[in-house]
């Protein structure tokens, strides 16, 4: 089925001659019209635009001008990343007639790399509210049961990839909002190292904590998508490798990783199904030739009141002329959340920004015993999208935050279903700029387990 397939299998299509961009562009837009309608992928799509794009990368590969393994792809834009001549919405009515004027850095290297820009994708208001119903966008859903949450805040990304809709998204995360949608939606996200990729043209939220970071079904396709996402960051001063899906079969023998077990058993309790597929999970690395040990850092409350105060401050920073003079246009649940910046002082903000050069020391100490961690990723299952308590309970039921303050790389991986259904993560966290073997890891495991070959029935 052409909903279902990858990068790979895109580009071996193109060039054999089995697959065209505009039969691929066109199954996907027949998919979106008969289900985007329940599910609210979308804010922006424009099939014309959509199909003249295919037009043009057909030529080009029929021609033998094949511009690299995006050429043709479709790539879905979360709504708060800049695409020149259209809104930039950020999911809110007061950025609704926003306009923009030139291309993302991210998003000018996608089109570089002849990628299809696949329409503006949903989120939770300027990357920070939650799926608010008193908007004029409704939120986006679950795949995997409709009346389920998909995570956030780049919900509209997730969604979109579960259902088959594309195979590339492009989300943003500031405390956790690549990983939360990947986690609930049974995808692969990647938090990348802090800065390896452009945050220019991405609306903020908050600026020392935000990240652009690519989402996928497989580790293969998030490495090929961020291969092109690295190419016009101007603030990178470590060396890139050539590719970073180069060492994606080397496998994990004799890696040493460091299961940071406290954050789900002690500073937070998970559902014990979680706990479970976190155990098994450990046991596939073993298997696989790694060491797998408990490693200690500190608590996640320490590191979740540490990202807040920032988050807060930063955030409050940039919407409090906004929130003073148009509060009403605001979702009640972003409103609640930005306005807790205005009671913070400089003296608050100082001190939290001390506490999290301390904490980035103390998880770069870590890595001097280790090659990569191991941690959980939401302490449960999604929660219904209509149940506020349940959705506000469960945002900080989760071991995201703690490497948004400290900039390490993230991975996001399905690792199970839950009794209902519905999908289970874990994160793979690695050294700054290391996101080769942080994907080799999560390759490994992808291939020993059943989990990335499964799909939801819309």
């Amino acid at each position: 089925m052409k909903h279902w397939m990858t990068v790979s299998q895109i580009g071996r299509g193109y060039a054999d001659g089995t697959l065209s961009p505009v039969a691929l562009i066109e199954a996907l837009l027949e998919r979106i019209q008969a289900h985007d309608p329940q599910y609210h992928a979308f804010i922006h799509f424009d099939r014309t635009v959509a199909l003249e794009q295919a037009m043009h990368a057909e030529k080009a590969w029929r021609a033998g001008r094949s511009l690299g393994p995006l050429h043709g792809v479709p790539v879905g834009i979360k709504d708060i990343i800049d695409m020149a001549g259209q809104t930039t919405s950020c999911h809110s009515v007061v950025m609704r007639a926003h306009i923009a004027r030139e291309d993302a850095p991210v998003v000018s290297a996608l089109r570089a790399a002849g990628a299809i820009m696949f329409g503006k994708l949903s989120l939770h208001e300027f990357a920070i509210g939650g799926p608010s119903f008193d908007l004029p966008f409704p939120p986006a859903r679950n795949p995997w049961n409709i009346n389920h949450h998909p995570g956030g805040s780049s919900s509209g990304s997730g969604t979109a990839l579960a259902a088959g809709f594309l195979p590339l998204a492009l989300g943003t995360d500031t405390g956790g909002s690549v990983r939360h949608p990947a986690a609930a939606c049974g995808l692969v996200g990647l938090k990348p190292t802090y800065d390896l990729v452009s945050r220019r043209g991405v609306y903020p939220l908050a600026m020392s904590l935000d990240h652009v970071g690519p989402m996928a079904r497989t580790v293969e396709d998030v490495a090929l998508l961020l291969d092109v996402m690295v190419r016009t960051s101007s603030s990178l001063t470590h060396p890139r490798p050539l590719s970073y899906a180069r060492d994606l079969k080397l496998g994990v023998k004799g890696l040493r990783i460091g299961f940071v077990r406290h954050f789900h058993e002690q500073d937070d309790i998970a559902d014990p199904e979680v706990t479970l597929a976190l155990e098994q999970a450990c046991e596939v690395f073993r298997s696989l030739g790694a060491e797998v040990r408990d490693i200690h850092l500190p608590s996640l409350q320490t590191f979740g009141a540490t990202q807040k105060v920032i988050m807060m401050a930063e955030g409050w920073a940039i919407h409090a002329r906004n929130l003073r003079e148009r509060p009403e246009d605001y979702a009640q649940m972003s409103r609640r959340k930005l306005l807790c910046g205005a009671f913070l002082g400089g003296g608050d903000y100082v001190q939290a920004m001390q506490c999290r050069g301390e904490l980035i020391d103390t998880v770069n100490q870590a890595f001097g015993e280790v090659d990569l961690l191991l941690a959980a990723n939401s302490f449960e299952a999604a929660c219904r999208i209509d149940d506020v308590s349940e959705v506000v309970r469960t945002y900080t039921r989760q071991a995201r935050v703690p490497f948004n303050l400290t900039g390490h790389p993230a991975l996001a991986v399905m690792n199970g279903l839950s009794q209902a259904g519905l999908p289970l993560s874990l994160q793979l966290i690695g050294k700054n700029f290391d996101e080769v073997t942080l994907l080799r890891a999560g390759a490994a495991f992808e291939q020993a387990t059943p989990w990335h070959t499964m799909h939801p029935e819309l």
